[in-house]
């Protein structure tokens, strides 16, 4: 774990190395039956993955979102984009969701779990949002991805806004999309295990655990 502690406030003002992320190379944007039974074998053979989704931004008022419009799965070396528009796909996220043996970690899922209910008849089971766990007694927020990669890693994320609210109902997505969307669920996956790691060596050396927002204001 770094020592540094950043509010998100001033993280914008600190001058961190960049967070690497994956490589586009490690990113698959499943659209076929094979990729689909590969993305379930390597998913399904882990005990954990981080997990996030995109949706096509809204832009009038009253307008109601569609989303999601991708679903995003991530082992420690591989991610898996799951268009919604593909239909086929959907069989393979029940499967993996609703699986009560792996754990899904992710950032900031608000209302992910109702949506996917109402959408594809998804009901999302073992799942942790990391902002929860971090944020501690008192705080009313959540922690974001940025400020615990900030405290964990020592870096900085980068999160394009221009990115992420750009179309993600589109049927073909840009290299840009597919890294800013695979990251966000990578980066889920990899806070957790630092996290893991960091309690299981205070409890190991007998510390008092710190509570769990420290370093996040």
């Amino acid at each position: 774990m770094n020592d540094i502690k950043l509010s998100r406030s001033s993280l914008r003002e600190t001058e961190l190395p960049v967070y690497p992320g994956i490589a586009l190379a490690d990113v698959s944007l499943v659209a076929s039956d094979e990729q689909a039974e590969a993305a379930l074998m390597a998913l399904m053979g882990a005990e954990v993955i981080g997990f996030d989704t995109e949706s096509k931004p809204t832009f009038l008022k009253g307008e109601e979102s569609t989303g999601p419009h991708l679903v995003q799965l991530a082992t420690e070396t591989r991610a898996f984009l799951f268009p919604i528009s593909w239909t086929p796909g959907h069989a393979v996220l029940k499967t993996i969701l609703e699986s009560p043996v792996v754990l899904k970690i992710g950032f900031g899922l608000g209302n992910d779990r109702t949506v996917l209910r109402s959408r594809l008849g998804i009901d999302v089971k073992n799942l942790t949002d990391m902002g929860e766990v971090l944020r501690g007694p008192g705080h009313r927020g959540t922690v974001g991805a940025k400020v615990a990669v900030a405290h964990f890693f020592g870096q900085k994320l980068q999160k394009h806004k221009r990115i992420g609210t750009s179309n993600w109902a589109s049927r073909r997505l840009t290299s840009q999309q597919l890294l800013y969307a695979a990251n966000d669920a990578q980066v889920a996956l990899r806070v957790y295990r630092a996290w893991r790691e960091t309690r299981e060596i205070q409890e190991a050396q007998g510390e008092t655990l710190d509570p769990p927002s420290q370093g996040f204001d």
